[in-house]
This record gives C-alpha cells, sequence and structure tokens, in this order.
C-alpha cells in the first residue's frame, strides 16, 4: 500500500523524501495505550527509516478498509513526507529542521488524506474508510470542546466517540485519554487542514493557468514547519521570484 501511494502521488511533487520509509507493529508493551497508527521520524544523520507504526493490539479490530487514509495520513504523502522534507533542509538553524508545529504538521497531514482522495486513489471500500475518517475528526472535535468547555466525564466522551463513529472500544479509550490531556489539539489538525485548503485554492484563483500543484506543495513543505500565517505568506508568493527564496 506504502508502495502504491509513493507512486501514485509523486507527480504531485517536486520533492520526494530521501531518507527510508518502514511498516511496522507497534510494540507489545505499549499497545495498550498507543493509538491505532502512528509515524516515527527518521534519525537527523540519517541512520534510522521513518517508520509508520500500526497497532495490532487486537488485530481483528483493525478496519482494512480505512489503512489507505491512514498510511496517507501516518506516510505518504503526510508525516514522512512533511518530516523528512524538513529534516533535509539547509542552511537552516536545527530547530527548524525538527520543530512540530501541531496546526501545520498535523494540518498537512488531514491535507495529505484528502489529496489521496482528490488524485482518484480509493476504490469503493477505501472510501468508505475515508468518510470513517472525516466523522472521527469531527466527532474528536465535539468530544474536546464537551471535555474542556462542557465538563464531560470522561465516561460520556467514551460513550459519545463509541456511538458516532463504530470504532471499537480499545481505540476509543487512549483517544479520549489524549484528548484529556492534550485540550484543543484536535481543534488544531482541523484548523490547520482548511487553512491549507484556503491557500491553495486562493493560489489558484489568483494564478490560473499557472497554478501547478506541485510547486504549491513545494512552498508548503520547502520551509519546514511554519505558523500558519508565516506559511500563507510564502503562499501568497507563488509566481515570483522570492517564492524560489527559502526563509
Amino acid at each position: 500500500m506504502v508502495e502504491r501511494l509513493f507512486e501514485s502521488v509523486t507527480p504531485a511533487f517536486l520533492q520526494l523524501p530521501a531518507q527510508a520509509l518502514e511498516v511496522h507493529a507497534v510494540p507489545e508493551y505499549k499497545q495498550d495505550t498507543a493509538p491505532g497508527a502512528y509515524y516515527s521520524p527518521p534519525s537527523i544523520d540519517g541512520n534510522r527509516p521513518g517508520i509508520f507504526y500500526v497497532n495490532l493490539r487486537k488485530p481483528g479490530d483493525v478496519e482494512r478498509q480505512g489503512m489507505l487514509t491512514l498510511a496517507a495520513h501516518e506516510a505518504v504523502p503526510g508525516h514522512h513526507f512533511q518530516t523528512a522534507t524538513a529534516q533535509s533542509l539547509q542552511g537552516l538553524p536545527m530547530y527548524r529542521n525538527v520543530v512540530f508545529l501541531t496546526a501545520y504538521g498535523e494540518g498537512w497531514a488531514l491535507y495529505a488524506e484528502r489529496l489521496v482522495h482528490e488524485l482518484g486513489l480509493h476504490d469503493l471500500v477505501s472510501n468508505l474508510g475515508r468518510v470513517q475518517s472525516e466523522m472521527f475528526r469531527a466527532v474528536r472535535l465535539v468530544v474536546d470542546t464537551g471535555i474542556h468547555a462542557k465538563k464531560w466525564p470522561r465516561r460520556k466522551a467514551i460513550d459519545y466517540m463509541l456511538h458516532y463513529t463504530g470504532m471499537p472500544e480499545s481505540d476509543v479509550i487512549p483517544e479520549i485519554d489524549r484528548y484529556i490531556v492534550m485540550p484543543g489539539q484536535a481543534c488544531a489538525y482541523m484548523v490547520g487542514m482548511l487553512e491549507i485548503l484556503a491557500m491553495r485554492e486562493e493560489a489558484r484563483d489568483r494564478l490560473q493557468e499557472s497554478f501547478n500543484l506541485a510547486e504549491f506543495h513545494q512552498v508548503v513543505l520547502g520551509n519546514g514547519n511554519l505558523p500558519l500565517q508565516v506559511l500563507r505568506e510564502q503562499v501568497q508568493l507563488m509566481g515570483d521570484t522570492a517564492a524560489n527564496q527559502r526563509l
């Protein structure tokens, strides 16, 4: 699946990560508290690859229809493309190569899910997984607000997510515990994605026939993690000679 994604999204990017990507099972000792999947960045020296971890604590609960969307988010062209590209940038203070800003980094990963759909890579089954993922994103905005603004008890948040997503309780519980200790993180995901989509459409409207999707992605990824306002300023330079100048 990851190999298929690499091949399919390549035309939409000017630069592909030099670092390798591997797929591993989440280690057993952390399966119970880990999410369904996550990404571990490559080492800065390139000796360790990026790793897309999949949680197999209950293999029968793994929803195969959602794996394409999950791989797009955590690996290609999501976190692996974004993180590995940032690490490879030259001439920047090291913190710019490794810092992670949630609205940018997770916003890009949600955008990557949308991009894979726009590129026509889903079949009927995997598209169902994409829709389920979008429902999950919406539900967690509700439970985040419920927990931190409405003072919902933990059990109510768990029951709400179980009811509206159909996810197994073994996946829901670590998600809810995460939202309890990281208020607003789920909101940052969605804000980031919506902003990147808005920037793309504004650039498309401004540049018309000169707009190039691969060049847009290069601008978004080519400066590493940026605050969204600074990223918007860079996108607004598309089509100008200044667009080729890194911050």
